[in-house]
C-alpha cells in the first residue's frame, strides 16, 4: 500500500514538494493515504502528473521528456521507491490515464491503428472445474487467513524460521565468544602478542588453532612447561661463554711416586734394634735428637750426659737415607694438600651465564662435578694418610693401595660443560626462533584451555545438530514452495488453455451496454492471418471513425475496467489509480462511471488500494457515496491546487469534503451564524459572508418551494407569511450585504452582527415550522444531532 509521496522535485508542475510539510491535520500530524483516496483538482493542476509517477511504478519507465525528475514514494513495509528503483516494490499496479490510452488504444489517436488486445478467463466448464480444484488445493495467501498449500507453507515457514533463529542464536553466541577470544582489546589473543605472538591474529586463525588443539596428536604444555616458556620469553641474548681449561690432575704419576715412598725399604744395618721395633719410640727419639743435637750435652729428659758414642749410634740410626725418604714424603704430602685445594677450583660453572633452558642440565652437571671432586679428594686424602703412616714409621716399608683415579669423571664433566657451552653459544643465534616457538606453544595451550572452558566440542556438535535441523526445515520449506510454484504453473497452463481475447472484447461491450447503454458502439476481436488477435471499434457493423471525445472517454475507461479482469490482473488485488475518467462526459455518463467503479471495484473489494482523481464537482459528489467514503480511517480526501507555475497537494477543505452539495454548505453557514458568539472575533467571517450565503441559499430553497412565484420579494413574503419584519430584514441583508454597487457608503460602516444573527434564526425557525422533516434532514446533513441544536 502506498503511504505517501514523500517528495517530488523537478517533475512537471511539482517542484520541491514535501509531503510531511504539506499534508498535516489540525493536530499537526502527518496524514497518510488510506485504502480509498479521492483527489479533486481543476484542469492543469497536476492530477495527471501524479498518475504518471504511479504509472512509472507499473511500467518501470519514465518519459524522457522530463529532465532529471526526482521523487520518493513510500510503501508500507517496503523499501521506498524512487526514479532509480521503479520496480523494486513488487506490487501489482494498474493506472488509467492518458498515457494508458495512448499505449493501449492507439486507434483513438490514429484511426489506422488498432487496440491492444487482452484475454480473460472463460469458456470451458471442465477446465474451469480443474482450475477451481487446483486453486482450492493451492488455497488463499492472505495474512491470517491462509489455507491449502499456503497454510502448509506458512507452517513450514514458522518451523524453518524458528529452527534458523535457534541455530543463528547459538552460532552467534559461539561466534561472539571466538571473536572476543581472538580480538577483544582486554583479553584477546591479538592484543597479547608479547606472550602469544602474531599481532595480526584473527578469528580465522583462532579457528585454525582450535583444529590443531583438537587433533588426537596434540599435547598441551604442562604448567611447569608454561612457566619455563614464560621465563624463556623474558630472556635476552647472552654473551658467548668462553672455554675452560680441561682438568689434568696427573693422579697416575702421583700414585707412582706415593707408592714408591710408602713401600721403599730402609737398610737395617747400624740401626738401633729397639727403635726399629717401636715406631713411636723411634719418632720420640728422632724428635729428641733434633732438639738436643749441637745444643745440649745432657739429656733434657733424664739429665744424663749424652756420650759421643751415643751420638754416633743415633746418627747411624737416623742416616741420610731415612732423611731423604722423609723429605720425599713431606714433599709429596705438601703437593697432595695443594692438589686437594686445587681440585675444588677445577671446572667452575657460572650457571647465570647460561639460558634457562640449560639450567636443568647444568644442575645435573654441577652435582656430577661435585661428586667427582669429592671422590678425587677422598682418594688424595687416603694417599696422604698412607704417606703419613710411612713417615711416622720410616724404617718400616708399608703396603700401598693404588689410588682410584676419578679424574676421568671430572674430565667427563668438562666435556659435558663444553657441549652445553657450545649449545648455549649456538642458542644465542636461535633464541628468536625458540621464543617464537614458545609463543606458539603458549598460544596453543591458551586455546586448549579456552576450548575446554566453553565446551567447544559439545557446543559445535549442538550447533551442527541445529544447523542440520534448520537445513532440513529450509528444504521442507523449499519443497512446499516448489509445490506451490508448480501448482501456480498448472493453473496458469490451464488458464492459457482458456485464454480468450474475444472475452476481453465482450467484457468491454458488456460495460458499454449495461452501464452506459451504448449498444451501437462495440469492440470486436479480429484474428489476423498470423493468428494474432487485434481489437477494433465497430459502429453498425463497420469500423468506426471520427469518434467523439465522449465516445473515446467511454471506450477507454470501459477498456481499462475490463482489463482489470485480464489474465495478468484478475485476483491479484492491484493498487489502482484512475485519473479523471469523466472527461467530456455529460451528467448521465458521469453517474454511470461512478456506478461502474462502485460495482466492479469497490463493492467487490478487487483492490488493495485505489486512487481516483477528478476535476468535476458532480463526480466528486458521487464519489462521496462510495462505501466507506465517509470513514476517515478508510478514505482520504486531497486537493491538488496550482499556484502560478507550481502545484501542491493538501488536505481537501471541509467545504468540499464534508458537504454533498453547495446547498448543504450554505445551510450550515446560516446555522453556524445563528449559534455563533457575537463577541468571538474568530467567527467574524460567518457574519461577513452572511449576506452572500443567505442570498444564494434562499434563491435555491425558495425556487424549488415556490416555482410559480414571480420575484424574490414575493417568495420571501410567502415564506415568512405575516412576519413582515423577517422578510424585510432578510431582503435588506440580501441586497445591502451581498452588493456594494450603489451602496458604497455601506462599506464605510461596520457590519450589524446582531441583525444578521437574528435573521439567521428567523430563517431556520421558519424552515422548521413549515417542514420539520426537511429541517431535520438538513441538520443531519451537516452533522447536527436532532435535539442538540
Amino acid at each position: 500500500m502506498i503511504s505517501k509521496f514523500k517528495s517530488i522535485n523537478n517533475f512537471a508542475v511539482f517542484q520541491n514538494f514535501s509531503w510531511d510539510t504539506s499534508i498535516r491535520d489540525d493536530g499537526n500530524n502527518v496524514v497518510l493515504f488510506k485504502p480509498i483516496n479521492i483527489f479533486y483538482g481543476r484542469n492543469y493542476s497536476g492530477k495527471t502528473t501524479l498518475s504518471r509517477i504511479v504509472r512509472a511504478l507499473e511500467t518501470g519507465n519514465i518519459s524522457d521528456k522530463y529532465e532529471s525528475p526526482q521523487f520518493q514514494v513510500c510503501l508500507k513495509d517496503i523499501v521506498d521507491v524512487t526514479q532509480n528503483n521503479l520496480t523494486a516494490h513488487g506490487k501489482k499496479i494498474r493506472v488509467f490515464n492518458e498515457d494508458f490510452v495512448k499505449d493501449n488504444l492507439r486507434f483513438i489517436v490514429n484511426s489506422n491503428e488498432s487496440i491492444t488486445p487482452f484475454a480473460i478467463i472463460g469458456g470451458n466448464a471442465t477446465i474451469e472445474a480443474e482450475i477451481q480444484s487446483l486453486r482450492s488445493d493451492l488455497g488463499i495467501n492472505e495474512d491470517g487467513n491462509e489455507s491449502g498449500f499456503y497454510l502448509e507453507l506458512k507452517n513450514v515457514n514458522v518451523i524453518a524460521d524458528n529452527a534458523l533463529q535457534t541455530f543463528q542464536v547459538e552460532n552467534s553466541q559461539l561466534d561472539q565468544q571466538l571473536t572476543t577470544k581472538a580480538l577483544d582489546r582486554t583479553t584477546g589473543i591479538k592484543y597479547k602478542s608479547d606472550r602469544f605472538g602474531d599481532q595480526n591474529y584473527t578469528k580465522a586463525k583462532l579457528s585454525s588453532d582450535i583444529e590443531t588443539v583438537l587433533a588426537d596428536s596434540f599435547r598441551p604444555l604442562t604448567d611447569d612447561e608454561v612457566t619455563q616458556k614464560l621465563h624463556l620469553l623474558d630472556e635476552r641474548a647472552n654473551a658467548d661463554i668462553q672455554t675452560i681449561a680441561k682438568p689434568n690432575l696427573y693422579l697416575e704419576s702421583l700414585n707412582i711416586r706415593a707408592k714408591e715412598l710408602v713401600t721403599k725399604p730402609i737398610s737395617s744395618s747400624n740401626k738401633i734394634e729397639q727403635l726399629l721395633k717401636d715406631a713411636i719410640l723411634n719418632r720420640w727419639v728422632k724428635e729428641g735428637r733434633h732438639i738436643h743435637k749441637e745444643k745440649l750435652d745432657k739429656c733434657a729428659f733424664c739429665d744424663n750426659d749424652i756420650s759421643e758414642e751415643r751420638w754416633k749410634e743415633l746418627d747411624s740410626h737416623f742416616d741420610e737415607e731415612s732423611a731423604k725418604l722423609e723429605t720425599g714424603i713431606d714433599s709429596l704430602i705438601s703437593e697432595i694438600e695443594s692438589l686437594i685445594l686445587n681440585v675444588g677450583t677445577q671446572l667452575q660453572i657460572n650457571k647465570s651465564a647460561f639460558y634457562l633452558k640449560f639450567h636443568s642440565d647444568l644442575d645435573n652437571l654441577i652435582l656430577q662435578r661435585q661428586k667427582a671432586i669429592d671422590s678425587i679428594k677422598s682418594e688424595l686424602n687416603r694417599i696422604k694418610a698412607s704417606l703419613q703412616v710411612r713417615k711416622d714409621d720410616l724404617l718400616n716399608a708399608k703396603t700401598f693401595v693404588d689410588i682410584i683415579d676419578n679424574s676421568k669423571q671430572l674430565e667427563d664433566c668438562w666435556q659435558k660443560f663444553e657441549d652445553l657451552r657450545t649449545q648455549t653459544n649456538s642458542y644465542s643465534n636461535s633464541l628468536g626462533n625458540e621464543q617464537t616457538e614458545a609463543k606458539k606453544l603458549l598460544r596453543l595451550r591458551e586455546v586448549s584451555d579456552f576450548v575446554k572452558t566453553i565446551q567447544y566440542t559439545a557446543v559445535t556438535a549442538r550447533i551442527q545438530i541445529l544447523k542440520d535441523t534448520s537445513d532440513t526445515a529450509a528444504q521442507n520449506k523449499h519443497v512446499v514452495d516448489q509445490k506451490i510454484q508448480q501448482q501456480i504453473v498448472q493453473i496458469e497452463d490451464k488458464e492459457r488453455m482458456m485464454k480468450d481475447e474475444e472475452k476481453g472484447a465482450l467484457k468491454v461491450n458488456e460495460y458499454l451496454n449495461n452501464f452506459f447503454g451504448h449498444d451501437f458502439l462495440t469492440l470486436q476481436a479480429l484474428e489476423e492471418t498470423d493468428k494474432k488477435i487485434r481489437f477494433e471499434i465497430v459502429r453498425s457493423g463497420k469500423k468506426a471513425h471520427h469518434l467523439s471525445e465522449g465516445e473515446c472517454s467511454l471506450i477507454a475507461f470501459c477498456y481499462f475496467m475490463a482489463k482489470l479482469e485480464d489474465v495478468e490482473t484478475k485476483g491479484s488485488k492491484p493498487i489502482i489509480w484512475i485519473d479523471d475518467p469523466i472527461s467530456s462526459l455529460d451528467s448521465n455518463h458521469i453517474f454511470f462511471v461512478y456506478s461502474l467503479i462502485n460495482a466492479e471495484i469497490i463493492t467487490r473489494q478487487e483492490f488493495e488500494q485505489i486512487f481516483i482523481s477528478t476535476h468535476n464537482l458532480d463526480f466528486l459528489k458521487y464519489l462521496k457515496r462510495l462505501p466507506n467514503a465517509l470513514n476517515k480511517n478508510l478514505c482520504g480526501y486531497f486537493l491538488i491546487s496550482r499556484e502560478k507555475e507550481f502545484s501542491r497537494i493538501r488536505l481537501m477543505p471541509r467545504y468540499l469534503k464534508d458537504y454533498v452539495t453547495e446547498f448543504n454548505f450554505l445551510f450550515h453557514q446560516i446555522y453556524m451564524c445563528s449559534t455563533a458568539d457575537a463577541d468571538d472575533e474568530n467567527q467574524h467571517n460567518l457574519f461577513y459572508n452572511f449576506g452572500n450565503n443567505t442570498r444564494k441559499f434562499l434563491e435555491a430553497f425558495l425556487y424549488y418551494k415556490y416555482p410559480n412565484a414571480n420575484d424574490q420579494i414575493e417568495k420571501l413574503t410567502k415564506f415568512f407569511g405575516n412576519n413582515r419584519q423577517a422578510s424585510t430584514m432578510t431582503d435588506r441583508i440580501n441586497n445591502e450585504f451581498s452588493h456594494l454597487e450603489g451602496l458604497f457608503e455601506r462599506s464605510m460602516t461596520p457590519i450589524d452582527i446582531p441583525e444578521m444573527k437574528k435573521t439567521a434564526t428567523f430563517i431556520l425557525d421558519k424552515i422548521q415550522a413549515k417542514d420539520n422533516e426537511q429541517y431535520e434532514a438538513l441538520l443531519s446533513s451537516i452533522g447536527v444531532e436532532i435535539g442538540s441544536e
